[in-house]
């Protein structure tokens, strides 16, 4: 549903923000980049079946060769907690990919993370949807103190 007005999201709590991805450097190993980028649709689906487990948004963005995820994070420490937690599919698909690829160059993987107080991050949304961190966070209309960008960069939630 397209929101007509403008709108901003109400950062008023630490998030982190969890970018990843993966690129395909040998197109014709699909044996190797295949069980990877199968692997993340199944963590997606297990950590927004468990919501307690701390992930409050996740957005795909495909490409070609390049593929990466927009996360939004509840903490570190649970970004952590899932990432190395042995019972999660996680665990289980980074043994996989260090065991099948490592550094054979057929596969390459990233991530970034940023942790994000409020008042250290600014967002519009004008005539979309709900939209990036509007899914991880509540929207509300774009005036009086979160009208303007800089406004909205120090607004405290």
């Amino acid at each position: 549903m397209i929101i007509q007005d403008r709108m901003a999201p109400k950062v008023d709590r630490e998030f982190v923000l969890f970018l990843i991805g993966m690129r395909i450097n040998k197109i014709h190993k699909m044996a190797k980049w295949l069980p990877i980028f199968a692997s993340m649709p199944r963590m997606i689906r297990e950590l927004e079946a468990q919501k307690d487990l701390g992930l409050m948004h996740a957005r795909f963005h495909p490409g070609f060769r390049n593929f990466f995820l927009i996360q939004y994070w509840e903490s570190w420490d649970k970004l952590m907690a899932y990432a190395h937690d042995s019972d999660r599919n996680h665990r289980p698909a980074w043994t996989e990919f260090s065991k099948n690829v490592g550094s054979n160059g057929d596969v390459g993987i990233w991530h970034e993370t940023y942790t994000v107080k409020p008042g250290q991050v600014e967002a519009i949304y004008g005539n979309m949807p709900q939209y990036g961190l509007g899914n991880a966070f509540d929207l509300v209309k774009a005036e009086g103190k979160m009208k303007g960008a800089a406004e909205r960069m120090t607004a405290d939630g």
